[in-house]
């Protein structure tokens, strides 16, 4: 099947673009978030195609006062990879790796927002993850520091952006998606998963750091990164990092976390995060009850919705997946630097007391 995609000379198998190999969990996604330390907003946007449901969706989510307002958008693809836009929200690439332009035309909920990065996106190492012979996981992700400005829109109210810290990340590859795949993993096992994702915004340079775990806490994929503003790709300092976490009592939520890292330029630092609020990543159709990734909604589908985040379900895991605001203390220097917790913990992970 031929579409406008296949005038750009980007084919990566001797299929027109419409196709990407015969795994139905192929997705390929955008996010993006916007943070203000001094009040505790958080904006943020996701966009996926899924070339081989034939679905395309996307998301924003804006956190204020404690409430954070959802819109949710779906459509069928029709193998239609060009248009990158889902009802009221679209992206233009402005500028290739360097600037992009997020726009959602809502009555409810909008924002027109640009994001341009602060250096050359850091690539991550190649995320691979299998049970057994069944590949859970199989995708690259670049992520990127940028200033933020522009407008977002809530209940009327138009709040104005200029320059705030901000992140956005691509993803392409196999994840699950869609619907739950019936066939059961042989031998049994029961679901485990560790994620963070903490990027960090210093004065003129930016930490990245993330980790994958299994349930005895060893990393099956991380990195640690200091990244200059304005760098190039080879000016990227790569580190080691080590997080120690601390949990609300009797929930998989992050109340605080330390983080060491050592730099291969010889800096080492020491930081604390302290978070300022928080956003749920359901919000982002992450394992939302009717909105995850990639789930079938017919031709169109709109859908608003408030979370109250004070409204805690301990138990629902829809609920567990995090991103924190917080400020980052460096090297016992409070108020230092502001960054992103981002946390999800399925099933068992020992160095918690997790089971």
């Amino acid at each position: 099947m031929l579409t406008a995609a296949d005038e750009w000379h980007v084919h990566q198998t001797p299929e027109p673009l419409a196709s990407s190999g015969t795994d139905r969990n192929f997705y390929d996604r955008s996010y993006f978030g916007a943070f203000r330390a001094e009040d505790g907003l958080i904006v943020a946007a996701a966009f996926g195609m899924y070339p081989n449901l034939n679905i395309a969706d996307a998301h924003l989510t804006v956190v204020r006062d404690g409430v954070q307002h959802c819109l949710h958008a779906s459509k069928t693809l029709h193998s239609d990879r060009a248009t990158l836009a889902v009802g009221p929200v679209s992206i233009e690439v402005v500028e290739p790796l360097q600037e992009l332009r997020l726009v959602v035309d809502d009555g409810t909920l909008a924002a027109d927002l640009r994001f341009r990065g602060r250096h050359f996106p850091i690539e991550e190492p190649r995320f691979i993850h299998r049970f057994g012979p069944r590949a859970f996981m199989d995708y690259t992700r670049m992520s990127q520091a940028a200033d933020v400005t522009g407008t977002v829109t809530v209940d009327g109210e138009t709040l104005t952006l200029d320059g705030v810290d901000g992140l956005r990340d691509r993803s392409w590859g196999i994840r699950p998606v869609g619907l739950p795949d019936p066939t059961p993993l042989m031998p049994p096992r029961d679901p485990q998963f560790f994620w963070l994702w903490t990027p960090v915004h210093l004065p003129d340079r930016t930490l990245f750091f993330h980790v994958n775990a299994d349930a005895e806490g060893r990393a099956w994929n991380t990195r640690a990164v200091l990244v200059p503003h304005g760098a190039a790709p080879e000016d990227h300092v790569h580190a080691h990092g080590r997080m120690t976490l601390e949990l609300h009592p009797g929930t998989r939520w992050v109340s605080g976390a330390q983080l060491e890292v050592q730099a291969d330029d010889g800096t080492d630092l020491r930081l604390a995060y302290t978070p300022r609020a928080h956003l749920e990543m359901q919000g982002l159709g992450y394992r939302h009850p009717t909105w995850t990734h990639g789930t079938p909604h017919g031709e169109f589908e709109l859908g608003h919705e408030r979370i109250a985040l004070d409204h805690e379900e301990h138990g629902a895991l829809h609920r567990w997946h995090r991103q924190l605001l917080c400020d980052v203390a460096v090297d016992g220097r409070q108020d230092a630097a502001s960054g992103v917790l981002e946390h999800l913990v399925i099933g068992p992970y020992r160095p918690l007391g997790l089971t």
